[in-house]
């Protein structure tokens, strides 16, 4: 009897060391995989070490996300980590990204919010190496970020919606089954995608006059149908034309807006302007985005691999990192859906990093 408790006490032990070792590894940021520690399970932290670049050292930002050129007073929002519940995201190492990327060419496809990341990798990449001269430049649609010495280009593709719109006679049609601009994207060594905020645009702001399926005119589908229809269209262009042993594939997930106060527990007519902080609480108190589960589902369905940067429910706690009234110099305007640099988009790239570098 002795002996048996011996036995089963040591297999306790073997147990609880393997379930540990498997705790310690960093997840695989992507689709259908389930691991002990989840990078995107984790709370906001205060970190004077942070941020992870000065903007005042990165002459090419936007005004539109230089907060703190643009007057913002306050400067605790730029002092935020993102921790892991149950692990440690790896530390950013921008020589290390620059040396496993070395001769590659990396893009960013997608809206404004897709800008916004890409620019905030790029004065990551240049305060890594400050001294390395670098070359930025712009050709049509495509914006170029290149540090030479390191054969290294960083690009943003401006393409908001994927599939194509095509000025017919009078008329601009959204073709939610076509995607030939993805000519533009082929070939590419890493692709980050993201695609939402220009599908709820009306009136003067639509970017379309008519949708059509086929050879169909279909102006009854809601914003949410037309997006699913858009992101399977792009879904279909991976699984037939992408071959991921050469090109690696992320989408970027829904950056959330903080347009409405109420919910964050704020009166209603609030918004992010004057918040300096992010929210503390376990959840979001106005619970999911109602696109993720449009871009959970459309993923769960492609035979290829592809990385979902779960960024949503991370920024929905950073309801003090946009712009505001700082998007400008004059503090005209209210922006609640971009997001000053630094700030949350570098944590975005620290997730896209933890990824790729155990590729």
């Amino acid at each position: 009897m002795g002996a048996c408790v011996f036995c089963i006490a040591a297999m306790l032990l073997v147990f609880t060391f393997l379930n540990s070792i498997d705790a310690s590894r960093a997840p695989t940021v992507g689709r259908g995989r389930k691991q002990a520690c989840d990078f995107y399970e984790g709370r906001w932290v205060f970190d004077n070490s942070y941020p992870l670049y000065d903007p005042r050292n990165c002459p090419f930002i936007l005004k539109e996300f230089n907060c703190q050129k643009n007057g913002r007073p306050d400067i605790d929002y730029l002092k935020y980590r993102w921790q892991p519940t149950r692990c440690n995201l790896p530390s950013w190492d921008g020589q290390a990204f620059l040396e496993k990327f070395r001769g590659r060419r990396i893009m960013f496809v997608g809206d404004s919010l897709g800008s916004n990341q890409w620019q905030s990798l790029t004065c990551m990449l240049h305060t890594a190496v400050p001294q390395a001269p670098y070359n930025l430049w712009r050709k049509g649609a495509v914006s170029t970020f290149a540090i030479p010495a390191h054969n290294i280009s960083v690009m943003f593709l401006r393409n908001a919606l994927l599939v194509d719109v095509v000025n017919e006679g009078y008329e601009r049609v959204l073709k939610l089954d076509s995607i030939n601009g993805a000519k533009q994207w082929e070939g590419i060594d890493v692709l980050i995608f993201d695609s939402w905020h220009w599908w709820l645009h009306s009136g003067r702001k639509q970017p379309w006059d008519v949708m059509q399926v086929g050879n169909k005119t279909n102006n009854r589908l809601s914003r949410y149908e037309a997006y699913e229809n858009a992101l399977k269209t792009w879904a279909g262009w991976v699984d037939t034309k992408v071959d991921t042993n050469k090109t690696k594939i992320f989408f970027q997930g829904v950056s959330p807006d903080h347009l409405k106060g109420t919910e964050w527990g704020k009166p209603d007519g609030s918004h992010c302007g004057g918040e300096e902080g992010p929210l503390l609480q376990a959840t979001y108190p106005g619970g999911r985005h109602p696109a993720e589960g449009i871009v959970d589902k459309v993923l769960q369905t492609m035979s290829k691999p592809v990385s979902l940067l779960r960024i949503t429910t991370l920024s929905q706690f950073r309801v003090d990192g946009h712009p505001s009234i700082y998007g400008n110099p004059r503090h005209i305007g209210m922006d609640c859906s971009h997001w000053c640099l630094a700030g949350v988009p570098d944590t975005w790239n620290v997730l896209l990093y933890a990824s790729l570098i155990r590729r």
